[in-house]
Order: structure tokens, then C-alpha cells, then sequence
């Protein structure tokens, strides 16, 4: 009796640990590196990220530092439309992830867009920070929740 007791709770441990295990690389995020200007597939879409400059805003919004403006071709691969927003975009800075802001400086400008399977669209988004010229700058490109994707791209788009 105690050898199928025991038998039965390896068993049991087994199977906890390779379900654990299965769960840990099916979760486990995927970081994609890349430079600007290069194709990079985050979940069902596929990115081409550039440094376009920086620039001090319009009349209606003054940034706090510099803005540092990028450009963003976004192509849907799969055959569902797929949102995409600014708030996807993340620049850092000194190891700190700075948000995207959103400003209408251009018909450009990224807030959301609906991205139709295999139709690429091109788009700006630009991030309000102390800029230094010397200083390399990356991207983070984070997947909304619907892609359901663990890949995440980082993107140097300045000083590579």
C-alpha cells in the first residue's frame, strides 16, 4: 500500500512540475533586438521602426524637455484587423520606459489606427524626454492584449 501511495504522489508531483514548466515557456516573454530601420514582427505585426528628429511642438503643445519624433511603418500579417495605438510605444531613457504623446502635430500622428490585414500605414509618434545627442535611445514596441503575443521588440533608433 505505501508504494502506490508514494507512487501516486510522484505522480502527482510530476505532473505539477511539467505543467509548471509548460506554462513557464508558454508565458515566457520573447524579446525581439533590432536597429532602425529593420523589419521586426511583434505578434501579427510586422514593424519598421526610424529616428525622424526631434522638434519643440506646436502652439497647442509645448513638450517639457525635446520631442523626439520616430516613424513607424506597421503592416497587419494576419487576416484579422488589429488595433494599434501610441500607447504600444515606449522609449528609454536613462533604463527609464518613457510613454508616447500624442500631439496632432501631423495627420501622421499616431493615437490608434485599425490596421487592415497585409495594408501597411505609416505613422509618427514622439516621446517627450531631455534628449542628448550623444546618448543611444531604444524603442520598446509592446503587443496590445488582443495580439496575444509574448514577443516584445527593442528597437535602437539612435548611437547603435
Amino acid at each position: 500500500m505505501a508504494r502506490i501511495g508514494l507512487v501516486l504522489v510522484l505522480g502527482v508531483v510530476i505532473s505539477i512540475m511539467a505543467i509548471s514548466m509548460y506554462m513557464y515557456t508558454e508565458n515566457k516573454i520573447n524579446i525581439i533586438e533590432a536597429n532602425s530601420g529593420d523589419k521586426v514582427t511583434v505578434g501579427p505585426v510586422e514593424y519598421t521602426i526610424t529616428f525622424e528628429g526631434t522638434h519643440k511642438g506646436s502652439k497647442e503643445v509645448v513638450p517639457e524637455n525635446t520631442f523626439v519624433k520616430i516613424g513607424i511603418v506597421a503592416k497587419n500579417t494576419s487576416e484579422e484587423i488589429i488595433l494599434m495605438s501610441g500607447d504600444q510605444f515606449y522609449i528609454l531613457e536613462d533604463k527609464i520606459k518613457q510613454e508616447s504623446v500624442y500631439g496632432e502635430f501631423s495627420s501622421k500622428d499616431l493615437l490608434s489606427e485599425w490596421l487592415e490585414p497585409n495594408k501597411p500605414v505609416e505613422r509618427t509618434t514622439q516621446f517627450d524626454i531631455p534628449f542628448d545627442e550623444e546618448k543611444q535611445y531604444k524603442i520598446i514596441i509592446i503587443p496590445q492584449k488582443e495580439q496575444s503575443s509574448v514577443d516584445r521588440a527593442v528597437i535602437c533608433v539612435t548611437n547603435c
